[in-house]
This record gives C-alpha cells, sequence and structure tokens, in this order.
C-alpha cells in the first residue's frame, strides 16, 4: 500500500495539472460508485482550489464547497496524461478528472467519497487520524509527548507505529526503517525509553519520512545511497573497499525487504518477523539496546 510520502507525491502532480482549472468533464464508475456517477455531471465548471493529504487519504478541494476523498489502498493508482490520452493499462478506471488539458485518472481504488464539510470533519476514517506525519507543523516535541501520552505509552513500537490514530502516513517500509534508524526494538514501549532516546525516535520519525518524500521512496542517508548505487554500477570504491552483494534496489532501504542479507553498519542477518499481521524488518544487533527486552 502506498504510505504518507508517496500519496503526497501523487497530490504534488496532480495539483500541478488541476489546482486553479475548471473541471470539464468527471467520471466516476458506475458499477462501483453509483450514486457518485449520477452526479458527476454536477462537478463540472467548477475548479479545483487545492489538493491537501491526510496520511494516505487525498483531498481534492472544490470552489463549491465539497470535497473529493480518496483512498488507494493497496491496489490503487493515479496516471495523469494529457487530454483525450490514456494510458495502456489492464486497471479498472475508477474516476477521471478532465480539463481542458489534462486528465488525472485513479485507477483501481475502492474508496471514493464526495462529501460536503460537515460530512468531511464527521467522516468515519478522516475523523480518527492522528496528525500528517509530513504537515509541516509538526515537530519532534509533539510526537515525543504523543508517545508518552496515556493513551500510546504501553504500546509495542512495532504496534504503534502502524497505528494511523497514533501517527498518520506511516505504513510497513516506513515502520521498519523508522525503528532502525532509531535503533529501537519494536518490542520496546514509549514508556520504557529515555528522554534522549524518545527524542531519537521522534525526530527520525520525522526524518525518515521527509527523505522518503524529497527522495521518492529511498530512506537511507545520501551517502550511503550513493555508495551502494556505485556498487550496483560496479565502481571501484577504493582499495580494501568490501564490494556487498546487492539487487537492484537494495540501495532504498536499510532493512526493509532485507531479510538474510547483511546489515549496512554491523554485518549481522537481518530478520524478518510479523507485527500487526504485516511484516517488519529489523537488525538484531543494532536494535538490541537496553530497555530490559532483547530483540526477538
Amino acid at each position: 500500500m502506498p504510505e504518507g510520502p508517496e500519496i503526497r507525491r501523487a497530490a504534488d502532480q496532480l495539483a500541478a495539472v488541476l489546482v486553479g482549472q475548471s473541471l470539464e468533464q468527471v467520471f466516476f464508475a458506475q458499477e462501483h460508485f453509483p450514486e457518485l456517477a449520477h452526479c458527476a455531471n454536477k462537478l463540472v465548471g467548477q475548479q479545483v482550489l487545492r489538493i491537501d493529504t491526510h496520511g494516505k487519504a487525498m483531498l481534492t478541494r472544490l470552489d463549491g464547497g465539497q470535497t473529493i476523498y480518496s483512498h488507494n489502498q493497496l491496489y490503487g493508482r493515479w496516471r495523469i496524461c494529457k487530454r483525450g490520452e490514456y494510458p495502456d493499462t489492464k486497471r479498472s478506471l475508477r474516476m477521471a478528472l478532465h480539463t481542458v488539458t489534462h486528465s488525472a485518472l485513479l485507477y483501481s481504488s475502492s474508496e471514493i467519497e464526495l462529501l460536503s464539510s460537515d460530512e468531511l470533519i464527521r467522516h468515519h476514517f478522516l475523523s480518527r487520524l492522528g496528525p500528517d506525519v509530513l504537515d509541516a507543523e509538526l515537530n519532534w516535541t509533539i510526537l515525543r509527548d504523543r508517545a508518552i501520552s496515556s493513551e500510546f505509552s504501553r504500546r509495542s513500537l512495532g504496534a504503534l507505529y502502524l497505528d494511523q490514530h497514533y501517527l498518520a502516513g506511516i505504513g510497513n517500509y516506513l515502520r521498519s526503517e523508522i525503528l532502525f534508524a532509531a535503533c529501537l526494538s519494536p518490542w520496546c514501549k514509549p514508556c520504557e525509553l529515555s528522554h534522549s532516546e524518545l527524542s531519537r525516535l521522534s525526530r527520525q520519525t520525522l526524518a525518515i519520512a521527509r527523505r522518503s518524500y524529497k527522495t521518492g521512496g529511498i530512506t537511507n542517508p545520501p551517502k550511503l545511497t550513493a555508495r551502494l548505487r556505485a556498487v550496483l554500477r560496479g565502481k571501484s570504491l577504493g582499495k580494501g573497499a568490501k564490494r556487498l552483494p546487492l539487487d537492484k534496489e537494495d540501495y532504498r532501504f536499510s532493512v526493509f525487504r532485507r531479510a538474510g542479507k547483511s546489515c549496512y553498519i554491523c554485518g549481522t542477518e537481518i530478520k524478518r518477523v510479523n507485527v500487526g499481521s504485516q511484516a517488519l524488518y529489523y537488525c538484531p544487533a543494532c536494535q538490541s539496546r537496553g530497555f530490559g527486552h532483547s530483540v526477538k
């Protein structure tokens, strides 16, 4: 499932062709969204004011006062093309927003709604979300205080970092990468962490999510990324430099989807476990520090 950074990048791309433009034609798939299909024509002529995101949800604001809510879920994908051109795909088109010059096409999504301002406030999903991990107003102290609140402090980090009520926009790869960067066991709880450990966790949470947004999904530090890319290109890393057996995208992540491979920091074999019914990846050595727990 796309996570917060991917949805924000998609929103940026949509905004570049939709914001400030009037909708010339609107389509909702009749078989999936019959109620929306009946009101599509009422949206024609409305202008797109802005496109916001909250976690993994996208909110397309219209000047008529309504908002198109969409959630990609696991399979949804946005495509942008010039008006009249469609991508070659077998995916099912669920929504299309056409301006004079461009089309924004949402494929395979199962969650699209047209909401008034009041409906937006009461929405069953949006109303339960925590702060957006990419919100410019969110700082590490807010996140630290949230983690040690009575609502969240006694939950394991592995479970907490999939809870959208705690922090919206975090998913599988960000969870694994954040906990690795913070050098914390997935089985630790915020109430067991010291001030410096909570600070490190909160700062790394924001840093990793923002790096992923900026780089298009790369969470490794820039210098490590450059070094690993050099290895993949077969370039010499200097006399005595260690060559690493890498797959083509191993430069993107430190631990995610790297089970059985060596940690870039210490060389220990990366492990995979299921936490919250989803795969979590970690380094048993780098993430074994204290708190009365040993990483399993």
